[in-house]
């Protein structure tokens, strides 16, 4: 028998096919009814990126110039890495912006609500620097002794890590007096920095407000979130800012803890996956098929290099190898509670390596990885500027107003999202041999890094549409073709496209405000789309 807070459906790990059914289900919803835990209010934020135009053209022959001591796949591969999200999130420029923001958000809430902070950054580097932005707008905040202070950040670290991170490393005894000090309502110590400590298992009734500022989904959301659930006092509520674009997720995250919705089908056939694991391991073995590899329990590291051979010896081997050894890792995961599955563990844990193997890279000369990672770091902080951080629907025109995630305005997306069980999905796609490997290929080495960069941040900004705003977008879209409509001009538009943005033009009042089913899930459709959509610039033109 378990008891759990936040069951966990994802494609390898699967609550109820571990455990079996519910025996008694008791959600946020009840807790809140109850007087248990307090309502948690959801705000959006996000602090604008822009690329400086003067400086694209220099950025790209400076990122070309450090990089071209790598080989063409691992250069892109640093490229790709370096426009991605966290890379964007820890810019120089937007971490000011979000330390400003952040300051004057929380001076204000303290002034009508006495209480503590948490904030979740996506990497450790991001903590410190934007530790380093706060402290720089109030040092008296700051200071060196870990029993003092307003401002710390609690993380791992390690004897390797780099200097600036060593000031925010503690040992394990000062962790728990600083955990301490958290918990005491009465203590300065008043913020606290994680990436990953704290979000589960930490209970601070103080603890009022969560600036989420790292991308999170299903179980780790909600655990990150209801950190600021707890009773105290006269605590109306917790409340979380997003500085990320988390929205989505939260929505998602709910369905599976309100209710018990969003399961889809109950469990996986385990006995599937099994036979499944059984088949894939068949062909992993026919492609070493030649190789003595019996001694794998006892020698997998001498083993590892003739193994690789043998394989990259065949046509297409490393990519057939690695397809198999993916399949038989994923089908594995869905069936590991099985007795009859257990005894495959050694040969795929010597099946991982080899595939491990195979992968590898020669490092790249030249400058150091840490010194490439400072200089690239500091070529996207030149390039990027931020100039504020927007509330989306405010700068959408729309009127909203803190959110109860909890409320009938925020559950009502969470009621139409579609069923899922991701488990489930995966071992669909294992029958239909729809699992395939991801190596580095050359497709993107002649991709600019200005160009990789701005898809980066497109999709930054796509984050934070959500579906009000689309449905605002459809009705100014409606008036707008049927004012053109009234003008006789033709509009290219069938019979059932005329009569869909005529009943939205017509029944503004129904739409706004979630009458029409039928539109709300296409509205709903569409904003899953845009989030994924390249094309959409949001924050540039406000519109659709």
């Amino acid at each position: 028998m378990a008891f759990t807070g936040t069951p966990i459906s994802s494609e390898d790990k699967d609550t109820r096919s571990v455990f079996g059914e519910y025996v008694h289900i008791y959600d946020i919803e009840q807790a809140v009814q109850d007087g248990a835990t307090v309502p948690i209010y959801y705000e959006s934020r996000l602090a604008k990126l822009e690329l400086k135009p003067d400086e694209t053209p220099s950025m790209d022959e400076e990122v070309d110039e450090l990089t071209e001591d790598e080989e063409e796949s691992d250069r892109a591969k640093l490229k790709s890495r370096w426009s991605a999200l966290e890379r964007l999130a820890g810019a120089e420029p937007r971490i000011k912006k979000i330390a400003a923001d952040l300051v004057d958000h929380y001076e204000n809430r303290q002034s009508v609500m006495d209480g503590k902070a948490m904030v979740v950054c996506m990497g450790r580097e991001i903590c410190v620097h934007l530790y380093n932005a706060i402290v720089a707008l109030l040092p008296q905040w700051h200071d060196p002794d870990p029993e003092k202070g307003a401002i710390k950040i609690v993380m791992t670290g390690s004897a390797s890590d780099k200097a600036m991170l060593k000031p925010h490393i503690y040992s394990g005894p000062t962790k728990k007096r600083l955990e301490k000090r958290f918990k005491d309502a009465a203590d300065p110590f008043k913020i606290v920095i994680v990436r990953d400590m704290w979000l589960t298992g930490f209970d601070a009734p103080c603890l009022s407000t969560s600036y989420i500022d790292k991308p999170m989904r299903e179980h780790n959301l909600m655990q990150a979130i209801a950190r600021v659930n707890r009773v105290f006092k006269d605590k109306p509520g917790g409340l979380v800012v997003d500085y990320i674009g988390i929205a989505n997720e939260l929505k998602q995250a709910l369905k599976n803890y309100t209710n018990s919705k969003g399961k889809g089908k109950p469990t996986i056939n385990a006995e599937e996956a099994f036979a499944i694991l059984v088949e894939k391991v068949e062909v992993a073995r026919g492609i070493l098929f030649g190789f003595d590899f019996t001694q794998f329990r006892t020698k997998a590291l001498s083993l590892l290099p003739g193994a690789a051979n043998h394989i990259l010896g065949q046509d297409e081997g490393k990519k057939r190898f690695a397809d198999c050894v993916l399949a038989v890792s994923k089908a594995f995961a869905l069936c590991c509670t099985l007795d009859e599955a257990k005894i495959y563990r050694d040969e795929i844990a010597f099946f991982q390596a080899i595939r491990a193997a195979l992968s590898k890279r020669e490092p790249g000369k030249g400058l150091s990885d840490e010194a490439k990672e400072a200089a690239l770091r500091q070529i996207i902080s030149n390039a990027l500027v931020s100039d504020e951080v927007v509330d989306i629907f405010a700068a959408a025109g729309l009127n909203k107003p803190d959110v109860g995630i909890l409320s009938n305005e925020f559950l009502d997306d969470i009621r139409r999202m579609k069923e899922r069980n991701l488990a489930v999905e995966l071992l669909e796609r294992l029958l239909r041999g729809q699992i395939r490997s991801r190596f580095a290929t050359n497709v993107a080495q002649d991709k600019k890094f200005s160009e990789l960069l701005n898809n980066a941040l497109t999709r930054y900004r796509n984050r934070a549409i959500e579906t009000a705003a689309v449905i605002e977008e459809l009705i100014a879209m409606a008036k707008q073709f049927m004012k053109e409509a009234e003008r006789g001009d033709k509009l290219g538009l069938n019979q059932d496209e005329i009569a869909f943005y005529d009943a939205l033009a017509s029944n503004e009042s129904a739409v706004r405000d979630l009458g029409d089913e039928t539109l709300k899930l296409i509205a709903l459709e569409l904003t899953a789309k845009l989030r994924k959509n390249l094309s959409v610039d949001w924050s540039v033109t406000g519109r659709i």
